[in-house]
């Protein structure tokens, strides 16, 4: 069980999780086993996904600055 929970920590840490986020997951999976941390994955993932959303949504705010820019001052790509 120890090399799953140390193939768990790095995975989730490669994933960008928080230490928070992670601790949380491992106690889940000690606690409560595979089921209940497929649950909390679902979650962080869910959560991982909400935040490239908002990062899209910046990007596309600055293409269109950048769009109006041109287009107001004439100015090529």
């Amino acid at each position: 069980m120890e090399n799953a929970l140390e193939q768990i920590r790095l995975t989730l840490h490669d994933a960008g999780c928080t230490e928070g986020e992670i601790q949380k997951a491992l106690l889940i999976y000690q606690a409560e086993g595979a089921a209940a941390l497929l649950r909390q994955l679902r979650k962080c993932r869910c959560n991982r996904m909400e935040e490239l959303h908002e990062s899209q949504r910046r990007v596309d705010r600055l293409d269109y600055l950048i769009r109006q820019t041109q287009k107001n001052h004439l100015i090529g790509g």
